[in-house]
């Protein structure tokens, strides 16, 4: 567990998960009932921008920083008042934050961290709420443990591994038939990196021939994905996206790729319903 999230918050690729996860978390506002977000990776929930480790690699200047001046009508303009409810432009929020900052009373989150330091914070973060609870354990145990939701019958998995280790792909593969079988009305919304095009093609595969339906990807690339040593681009694969998400992912996207001096942006159905 050497990875630390501090040194590339609010880069790019934070750019793109989290515009699109508060597009994804809105769909599930336009009813009352309750829904359950699941964090597998949730990290500490929030990040001094202005801390030794993020200025020591400065990856939010060339992301979050240049989107401060974004028209109030601009495609970034709900997860940026989001951003800034968080504490930005000094405090960068992860998924969890943002997540907290939609919740209503009926609805649930559950964070998993397995860095004791990192659960910790996450702890003292929520505390107090008693619609949030921090769980300091592995990822993929904690779908099978968590699901199905006590409380909710519809929700969204997010994982988003560090990708630290050999194998994440061949994990996350195996993760999304655990949530298929354990919570198979759930929507599921999972972060990658993008270095070199061979083993997201092979990603792409494996979710196909598992029988998976309705299955969407988002990827912003900030360079050709010719480099396998660099972090060249991002995805975003989401099973059971809600309806009209792929047209304003496509515009977050497209903006995001302007603003950022990105190289290509594409929202793509890898599997139809």
């Amino acid at each position: 567990m050497n990875y630390r999230h501090i040194y590339h918050a609010g880069n790019f690729a934070d750019c793109m998960k989290h515009t699109l996860l508060v597009s994804l978390l809105q769909h599930f506002l336009r009813k009352e009932a309750p829904f359950l977000v699941l964090d597998t990776h949730a990290g500490i929930g929030r990040y001094d921008l202005e801390s030794p480790e993020a200025e020591k690699t400065g990856e939010y200047q060339s992301g979050i920083g240049r989107l401060w001046a974004e028209a109030p009508d601009s495609p970034l303009a709900p997860w940026l008042e989001l951003v800034r409810r968080a504490g930005g432009p000094r405090f960068y929020p992860g998924s969890p934050l943002l997540a907290s900052l939609m919740l209503r009373p009926q609805d649930q989150l559950i964070c998993c961290e397995k860095h004791p330091v990192d659960k910790r914070a996450l702890y003292r973060l929520f505390a107090g709420q008693p619609n949030i609870s921090v769980h300091e354990r592995d990822a993929y145990e904690s779908l099978r443990a968590l699901l199905p939701p006590k409380t909710a019958k519809r929700g969204l998995v997010l994982i988003d591994p560090p990708f630290e280790e050999p194998g994440e792909f061949d994990r996350l593969a195996e993760a999304l038939q655990t949530i298929r079988t354990r919570f198979a009305a759930g929507m599921i919304a999972v972060w990658y990196p993008i270095k070199h095009r061979t083993p997201v093609r092979q990603f792409h595969t494996s979710v196909e021939q598992a029988g998976h339906r309705n299955v969407l990807v988002a990827e912003l690339l900030m360079r050709p994905p010719h480099n396998p040593d660099a972090l060249n681009g991002a995805g975003l694969l989401v099973i059971k996206p809600p309806y009209g998400f792929a047209a304003q992912a496509q515009q977050q996207l497209e903006r995001l790729k302007t603003a950022l001096g990105a190289f290509d942006a594409t929202v793509n159905e890898l599997v139809p319903e």
